[in-house]
């Protein structure tokens, strides 16, 4: 499927960052001002398998999915490594995740690479990641402008937090969440207890995911994007 063209894109992130400004998430602002030109998710950007077309976020049950199990709020979480650390089991139940809706797609991701002493280019040596977990795939380029999509390897994941602090630095998208495929849920979470954040909630086991702020409206704006856009003819790049 061919990609939107650039400038109907640049439009729809436009309007995606103004609405983040007027609404003062997250001092949008200042990582607008700083951050690399990127791209909102378009339609033939591949989601990951715990996401849906509409930007959703989905994933693997809870066992009878009734009552309630533990969650991370987005907004509240600092990305330290307690979730690393405190979990029960051996490899953590709690997961890096990416909202493809606010990502920017950037060349330059802190997410993946660290802030200095690297070079621009794949090797492990280079990576922020300890275990490998990301995954950076060339997108597109347009101009002087390249664009990669991030995606995470939940099984090599071991929930550092050190991608979600470095990608604050940018605009967000990625955080940490429960993964209830793996989730005991204990009556008292361990990590839970030991957050500095207290970023730990009891959700709903029937909405067992959560999203912060920001991509809660970038998903909103994505979303308003598709329904215009199938009121027209669609744009080939």
């Amino acid at each position: 499927m061919a990609l939107n063209n650039p400038p109907t894109r640049r439009v729809f992130l436009g309007d995606v960052f103004r609405v983040l400004g007027a609404a003062g998430l997250c001092g949008a602002g200042a990582w607008l001002t700083l951050r690399p030109r990127g791209r909102a998710e378009t339609e033939s950007a591949q989601p990951s398998q715990h996401w849906k077309h509409s930007g959703e976020p989905s994933g693997p049950a809870p066992a009878g999915a009734s009552g309630y199990v533990w969650q991370i709020d987005p907004d509240l979480c600092i990305a330290c490594d307690g979730c690393q650390k405190y979990c029960v089991l051996d490899i953590s139940a709690v997961k890096a995740v990416q909202c493809f809706a606010l990502c920017g797609y950037c060349d330059v991701c802190t997410g993946y690479f660290p802030t200095q002493g690297y070079v621009l280019e794949t090797g492990a040596e280079n990576h922020l990641c300890p275990t490998g977990a990301i995954t950076r795939r060339f997108v597109e380029r347009h101009g002087d402008e390249r664009f990669f999509e991030y995606t995470i390897d939940e099984q090599k994941c071991i929930a550092c937090g050190k991608c979600v602090a470095g990608c604050r630095l940018m605009n967000g998208s990625l955080y940490l969440q429960v993964r209830h495929d793996r989730c005991v849920n204990c009556n008292e979470c361990a990590i839970a207890v030991a957050c500095p954040a207290q970023a730990f909630r009891r959700v709903p086991a029937s909405q067992p995911y959560l999203l912060g702020k920001n991509m809660k409206t970038a998903i909103a704006a994505l979303q308003r994007r598709r329904q215009s856009a199938g009121t027209m003819s669609p744009q080939r790049g």
